[in-house]
Order: structure tokens, then sequence, then C-alpha cells
């Protein structure tokens, strides 16, 4: 036995194999060292007269993850990936991979060019590069169509999903029925290469554009311009494939370079980057550190069994965590739980869910009327009335029932967690925990940290959330916290717009356009018109210096049209249909309203100044969000509308968009609706400091990331 000096690639010799094991924890990202290491571990067992095969795996449960993106930066790459690659294919022994885990992107590169592969069947592997906004760049476009079919090629370049290894048997040689047996069918896979065998290069295959074939590329083609619409990279994934076909491996290799550059130097690609280094910064927080010690969540109780209690409650189910929940009523304890049941079932039907783990996940839930029955809970969330005076109340009662060191949670989307604490002797246990609805689907969760919520609690509830598979953002006290306080102003100028003379389906045309799931009068109308007149009635004293303020909204709920749920909103529904229907009757209010207010209509509305006035309102309540603390840094933002709102992933969140743009450019545009708004303007279009200083400066959000 021989060994290298490589602490990213053991390299041994035994009984004729060798074999290079990748240990580069946690996920052999494959780095300057793997590569390094792979070709000096291929070299040496070229050179050893008494090597006959050479084996390339993994000491971790994952072969692995794919390439180090932080390297994209840049830095000395050599060598590259299709180098090492290169060196594998065209060795004069064979290589075999033996994956112990996931192969990902770079990882099933390597794992392509080997000659031989070998797995066992409930392992997992993919090219997710499209999710980053590029395409496998190493000659996963050019391999892969050789050894599996071109549908199932297709799919998984183009979606990036894993697929498992059972569904591509042309692409392992050997799949082994358990994990346990992977050594053994390894060593007699070895044992039976024949050397007529041995050697099975993937580029070898050649590939021909048939009928039946290019049938397939326009059916995804097609599919695919429906499905990703504003992304860049799918359709470079097609093209790429496409190459496997129509040209000879080393001109297929040449153009997925060509294509992958191209993808590279795109804001698409750009932002997907940014995003994917966001949501994994969002966990890294400095209110605790690996010393700040963590309560053990065993049980939990949620207040409350209305949609979003249930919602909330499903999701510790959902992580074999088990729940109480209360009412103080027995009919609606009933309601609540019948309601969960049937979200199961319909889950079932889908074949999401077995029977079997649907009644095991309801067995998780209990009801109860009587709050003694949470004092042994860990961990309870407040999901009642959004009324101060109510939560108050509810946490007071906890406070006298909960066991010392439970932690106490709200799930208000805006009240004040700091007054909310002050109804209990606790205050160091008490935070904010605001889910999305439907809280058993959205992944996002702000964590909310009150002025003396402690470090311990913190570290609790953010590594709690991972548990129950969400995306924690943690964020400080304000009205609406992060998400909501921003939705506030993109909402304001929307409805300030259909006041000026704009209508509700321009403006949600454009919004539409730019990449949002749906525009704001139809998210309204989804979420009931009588929500957002209610928080306008209880923040009067913040908006009454304006009395144009929501005034369209404000008649539309006066008229009963309080949306889908009533048929009428901004538009209107015919029963059962959630298609939104222009009427005429909403821009007569809009007409009248601006008539009594004094404000005049216009015609010239631009699809540009809608655009400005409703996203960069949002960008700009971000900025000021940013300089108050309330959110640690603008990837946070960006996370959270991403996940909580929609905002298209291909612009990377408001704030990672508006470093595209330049914050130049929005505080220009900003100042320039500004003064010609008059009155309105300057009460509701001043640019926030943050923005000025950064755009002054020259400056972004992300470089103000780098100085906070």
């Amino acid at each position: 036995m021989t060994e290298m000096e490589n602490k990213a690639v053991e390299y041994a010799v035994q009984q004729g194999v060798a074999t290079l094991t990748m240990q580069s924890a946690p996920v052999n990202a494959l780095s300057r060292a793997i590569r390094i290491g792979l070709i000096e571990g291929i070299e040496s067992a070229l050179n050893d007269a008494s090597v006959k095969a050479i084996v390339v795996t993994s000491s971790l449960p994952i072969f692995s993850g794919g390439a180090d993106i932080s390297e994209f930066s840049g830095g000395d790459l050599s060598p590259m990936l299709p180098e090492v690659l290169d060196k594998i294919e065209n060795a004069t022994k064979p290589v075999v991979a033996v994956l112990p885990g996931p192969a990902f992107g770079g990882g099933l590169e390597v794992a392509l060019a080997c000659h031989h592969r070998i797995t066992f069947a409930g392992n997992k592997v993919g090219l997710p590069e499209v999710n980053l906004g590029i395409l496998p760049g190493a000659g996963g476009t050019q391999r892969l169509p050789r050894l599996a079919d071109v549908q199932t090629s297709l799919e998984m370049i183009v979606t990036g999903k894993p697929t498992s290894v059972v569904k591509l048997p042309g692409v392992f040689d050997k799949i082994s029925d358990k994990p346990e047996h992977l050594l053994e069918d390894t060593k007699a896979y070895l044992q039976g290469l024949t050397p007529d065998k041995a050697i099975k290069r993937t580029c070898d295959i050649s590939l021909t554009m048939t009928d039946e074939t290019k049938g397939v590329f326009d059916a995804v083609t097609a599919q695919t311009k429906k499905a990703t619409r504003g992304f860049f990279a799918p359709l470079k994934c097609i093209e790429a494939v496409r190459g496997a076909y129509t040209l000879a491996f080393d001109d297929g290799l040449k153009n997925e370079g060509k294509l992958f550059m191209e993808c590279m130097n795109t804001p698409q690609a750009r932002a997907q980057q940014h995003f994917f280094f966001a949501e994994r910064a969002a966990g890294h927080v400095s209110d605790f550190d690996k010393n700040t010690p963590e309560r053990s969540i065993e049980k939990v109780a949620i207040i409350g069994a209305g949609t979003m209690g249930g919602g909330i409650a499903m999701n510790f189910a959902n992580a074999g965590i088990p729940v109480t929940m209360l009412e103080l009523k027995e009919e609606a304890l009933e309601k609540g739980l019948a309601l969960i049941r049937k979200n199961y079932e319909n889950s079932a039907k889908k074949g999401k869910l077995t029977q079997e783990q649907v009644e095991s996940r309801m067995a998780l839930l209990s009801g109860t009327t009587s709050y003694d029955d949470l004092s042994d809970v860990d961990l309870v969330i407040e999901a009642v009335f959004e009324k101060m005076e109510v939560k108050k109340t509810v946490f007071s009662t906890l406070d006298k029932v909960c066991k010392p060191g439970a932690i106490l949670a709200s799930n208000t989307s805006t009240l004040d967690i700091d007054e909310i604490a002050t109804a209990t002797s606790r205050p160091e246990d008490v935070i904010g925990l605001h889910f999305f609805s439907p809280a058993n689907v959205m992944k996002l969760l702000e964590v909310v940290k009150a002025e003396k919520t402690s470090a311990e609690v913190i570290k609790t509830c953010m590594k709690m959330a991972k548990r129950i598979r969400k995306v924690a953002v943690l964020v400080g006290v304000c009205f609406g916290f992060v998400g909501n306080r921003m939705i506030e102003p993109y909402g304001r100028e929307a409805n300030r717009l259909l006041l000026e003379g704009a209508t509700p389906e321009q403006v949600d045309r454009v919004l539409t356009e730019f990449g949002m799931p749906m525009g704001p009068f139809t998210m309204g109308d989804m979420a009931g018109l009588d929500i957002g007149y209610y928080v306008r009635q209880s923040r009067q004293e913040h908006i009454s210096h304006d009395p144009a303020y929501g005034a369209v909204a404000d008649r539309l709920v006066e008229k009963g049209r309080n949306g889908l749920k009533t048929g009428r909103g901004a538009y209107n529904y015919d029963p059962g249909s959630r298609v939104p229907i222009p009427d005429p009757e909403v821009l007569e209010i809009a007409k009248q309203e601006a008539e009594r207010l004094g404000v005049q209509q216009r015609s010239d509305i631009s699809d540009e100044e809608i655009l400005v006035r409703v996203m960069y309102s949002l960008i700009n309540e971000g900025a000021a969000i940013l300089e108050e603390g309330i959110a640690a840094k603008s990837s946070d933002i960006d996370v959270i509308y991403v996940y909580g709102y929609g905002f298209p992933v291909y612009r990377g969140g408001p704030m990672q968009y508006a470093d595209e743009v330049g914050l130049g450019t929005i505080l220009d545009k900003l100042t320039t609706y500004r003064d010609q708004l008059g009155e309105y303007g300057k009460m509701w279009l001043e640019p926030s400091d943050l923005l000025v200083k950064l755009a002054q400066e020259g400056g972004s959000f992300r470089s103000y990331n780098a100085k906070a």
C-alpha cells in the first residue's frame, strides 16, 4: 500500500486496485485540492505496474456535491474540472466510480467520465446547475445523453431535479440492492471485468438526431418556454444537449463551454448565485455562537386552530413532533382538526402521502380547551386574532401555566413583540415566529427577536426552523417586520396609481411581466381586501396626513367588495373561479374618489412609471429597514421576498435587483417621481438616507453588508 500527500483525496493501493477516496467535508465540493488530488491519483495509478484498476469513491455519505461555488469569484482555478475528467476518461486502465451517496453537478460529471459506475438502489444523482443560472460545464450535457435516453437527460439538465439511480440503468453498470452491499458488489464487479470491456469511454458513444429524438426536443422546448419564463439558462441547456446529437464529442464540449459562458455572464446567473449564498447566509447570525446552549423542543402547543394555526401545527406533525392545539370552544377545535385531516387526505389523494402517514401525523395532534393542558410544552405558538389586547391576554395566561424555560412565541404579522412580551414575567423567553400563509406550504419563517429575547431562545428557534423544513430569517421589531413592512409601500403605490388613472389590470400586468407571481390587485383580492382595510383603520395615526391613502380600496370594502371570497374586489369573479375579470365599476369608483380628493386622473401612466413607483418604493423601504438594523443584511431581505412573496429568483430578490440596476438609477428615478408628484411625492417617495448615501458613493447594498 502506498499513499499520496493530499488531504482532500486519499490514495491507496490494495490487491491491484488503486482507490482514490475524496474526503473533503461536508460534501466533497470539487475544490482545487480535490481536482489536483484526482489527477495525481490517476497518474500514480497509471505509473504503478501493480495497479490493474482504479476506483474513485468517497469517505462521506455523499459522492460529491459538485463544484466549489466559492471559486466562481476567481483565484487559481487550475486544473479546471474538464482537465480532470479528460485525464479520467482517457486513462489506459479501467476507472470505476463507486457512489456511496448522491452525486450532484460536477460530482456526477466526474462519475460520467469514469469507465464504469456502481451505486445502490436508494441513491439519487442530479445536475442542478440550472438553479444557479448556468448549465453543466464539464461535459454533463454531452456525456449524460450518451448514457441515458434523451427525455431523461433533458429533464435532469433542464429542471435540475435529483433523479433516482434506478431510473438510470444505462448510466450505472451495477446497482446494489442496499448500501451495505456496495463494497462486496464492487469487488465482484472488478473481478468480472474482462479486457475487452475494461475501458468504456462515454465519449466514444455516438448519437444521431432521429425524427423521434427531434420530437422530444421540440416538446421539451415548448414546455420549457412556458414553464421558465424570465430564466435564461433552461433553453441554453436544451441547446447544449442538442449538440450531443448534432456535433462530434469534442465540438459538443466546445459548444457546451460557449453556452456556459453565455449563461455565466447574465444578470439571471448573478441573481441565482447570489440567492444560493443568501439562503445559506440567512442561517448565520451574530446573536449566538456555538457555545450558546440550545433548548430541547419535543412538545409544542398552538393557540388557535384556524387556518393559520392548523397550518403551523402540520409543520410540527410532519417533523414527528407532538402538538397540542388549543381553542376555547370545542366546536372550533373540532373544525380545526377536521381541516388538518382534510389537508392530509388531499395530499394522500395526490400520492404525496400514504394513508399510514396521514394517520401517524394525525396521531401526533391533540386538542384541548384548557390552558392547564399546556403546562409541559417546550414551545407554544400563538395564532389568534391580530389584536394587541387579545394577544396580551393569551401571553399573560401562558406565563402562568407554562413551565420555566418554555418558549412563548407569537405568529403576529405586524404587532409589536416587545409590547406582547410585557404581558409576561419572562420577556427573555418571548419571540416572534411569523409563518407565511399557507403555513404548511410556504418555506419562509421570520424569526422576530424582541429587545429582551435571549440568545438561547433565538438559537433554538433558528435550529427548530430547519427541523420543520423552513428557511428562517432573523429580523427585528417594527411594524410588519421586514416582509409586511415593505409590502405596504408596494401596495400603497399600486392603489395611488389606480386613483391617478391606471387600471388594476395594467398595474398587475406590469408586475407579473416583471416576474411577480401575481399583481398587487390580484394578490389583494386573494388575501381579502377587508384585511388591508382593518390594518389601515388601526394605523390612522401614521397615514391620516394623507386623506387619499387607500381611498379606492376603502370604498371597495365599504361596498362589500372584499375580493375573491365575495366574488367582487378590484376585479369580478365568476362563481367557483379565481380568474379576475375587469370591472368598469372599479374605475368609476376611482374616478369619483379622485374628484372628491382633488387628484387629477391621467391617461398617460406608462408601464415604466408603474414599475418604478411600485418596485422602487419597495426597495427604498428595504434600504430603510437595513439602515435601522431590522434586517442584518440585504441578502436576508432577498430571502424573505423570494420565499415569502414570490419575488422572481432570477432577479435575486429586491435588493440584489436594485444592485443590478444600479443604486444611482434607483435614486434618480425615485427622485424624479417625487418631484413630479408634488405634495404626495414629498410625503411618500423621499429616498432613504442609506439609498442616497450608497448611490452617491457608487456603492451597493451588498457592499453595505460587508461593512455592517
